[in-house]
């Protein structure tokens, strides 16, 4: 993974997860299509930020076949990964626990929200502890 990914504005995390949902290449006319009911945008507004996304690596564009095809070059949990891990150093000083009780001391979760929680980890742990044994 790109450790120096940069970071998606609003607009153009929206455009990612177009291409992120689609199935494979997509044209500006199909991702314009597409955000319809977020955004307002003409064609060419779009087209910049494609450009901007191609710059910052996100994205690439295939020309050979007459109409511009718009891959993405970084997978979703590439993005989420690190942009998850920049919130964490920059928020909770890179700590989980300081993030969920920040978030648990402020009613933000709920105590069935800690529980599914620990449900989860206890079965990752378990998932991992049985690897370990092969």
């Amino acid at each position: 993974m790109c450790n120096i990914l940069k970071k998606l504005g609003e607009a153009e995390l929206e455009i990612m997860q177009v291409i992120w949902d689609s199935e494979g290449p997509v044209t500006s006319n199909y991702i314009l299509k597409e955000l319809q009911g977020r955004r307002k945008w003409q064609l060419s507004t779009l087209m910049t930020s494609l450009a901007r996304l191609a710059d910052k690596g996100f994205v690439s564009c295939d020309r050979s076949s007459g109409s511009n095809l718009y891959t993405s070059v970084i997978s979703e949990n590439e993005y989420k990964t690190g942009a998850s891990r920049r919130f964490l150093e920059k928020l909770y000083n890179n700590s989980l626990q300081n993030m969920v009780a920040t978030l648990y001391n402020n009613k933000a979760i709920k105590s069935s929200d800690v529980e599914e929680l620990r449900n989860f980890l206890d079965e990752l742990e378990a998932e991992h502890s049985g690897e370990d044994d092969r």
